[in-house]
């Protein structure tokens, strides 16, 4: 555990304000609604990281049926929380929980974090001709 910070899988812990201005702002969910990222949260497995007073610097979800597969979204730590150890202690915990034991894929996107993902087993697609896409990435427009 990194000192001074706790994770939380409760979504009564969630902080929606900080987790959709931080999400809304990202290059991947960018003007995402707040009603929209509410539903996601709502319907995920989700995982904050909080100060010792309480407030949420860090957060990441998973989209899964807890049983066969899992997809990782939506990860992020707060600047003025970085290099402390945070991603990597949240990546502990989500592969760790209960709910993802057992799950035969996990899956995740991102354009700058393989190395995180890399120490926790995740690589690259094994087949990628055998994925897939519905891509809108305009939809939040």
């Amino acid at each position: 555990m990194v000192s001074g910070y706790k994770i939380s899988s409760d979504l009564k812990d969630m902080d929606l304000a900080v987790i959709h201005r931080f999400i809304s702002n990202s290059y991947w969910a960018k003007g995402i609604p707040l009603k929209t990222m509410e539903k996601a949260i709502n319907n995920s497995l989700c995982f904050g990281v909080f100060t010792e007073c309480g407030k949420q610097v860090a957060f990441a979800r998973m989209v899964t049926d807890s049983a066969t597969f899992a997809y990782l979204a939506d990860v992020f730590v707060s600047k003025e929380h970085r290099g402390k150890g945070l991603s990597k202690l949240l990546m502990q915990v989500i592969v760790a929980h209960p709910d993802l034991q057992g799950i035969r894929r996990m899956a995740l996107a991102t354009s700058d974090a393989h190395s995180l993902y890399e120490q926790f087993g995740f690589k690259a697609l094994s087949s990628p001709e055998s994925f897939m896409e519905l891509h809108q990435p305009d939809v939040y427009k």
